[in-house]
């Protein structure tokens, strides 16, 4: 396992993430998976920081173990791509928009958007399917339309 110290060049967030390898982390970065924890945005790079040094043994790499990453990278890909295509993007009115839709049986839609915790608890208590996004299938939001004057 490695660590990095990484920054988001969108949002300047510093943060640190682990892998299993430094191939690992350029794969995962050219899959689009390594994520900035406060924006999203993955125009992330690496940050020098001071090597830790070990005092055991190194365990040896499990054998396919670059295979797994690259199988959960392509898997990864698949899901943003089919969200993106055949989800509507409601944003932070997904509460709402699931309310809204158990009420209506003929508008009912595969949608996705961003909902705080106690909003997701209080869609389960009220019996409407919701479930999060692990980190890494989420695809990037679209860009709001701006407005030409």
């Amino acid at each position: 396992m490695i660590r990095y110290a990484l920054r988001c060049h969108d949002c300047s967030a510093e943060y640190e993430a682990w892998f299993a390898s430094s191939a690992a982390h350029d794969r995962q970065v050219e899959a689009g998976l390594v994520a900035c924890p406060d924006c999203d945005g993955v125009n992330t790079g690496k940050q020098i920081m001071a090597p830790a040094i070990g005092r055991g043994r190194m365990n040896s790499p499990t054998p396919g173990q670059g295979q797994d990453d690259e199988a959960f990278a392509e898997f990864a890909a698949r899901t943003r791509r089919h969200i993106a295509e055949n989800f509507d993007y409601v944003g932070r009115e997904f509460a709402r928009e699931a309310r809204d839709m158990q009420d209506d049986e003929n508008g009912r839609r595969a949608i996705w958007g961003q909902a705080s915790p106690a909003e997701a608890s209080a869609l389960l208590e009220e019996g409407i399917p919701a479930l999060p996004l692990p980190d890494g299938l989420a695809p990037k939001p679209p860009k709001p339309d701006k407005d030409v004057n």
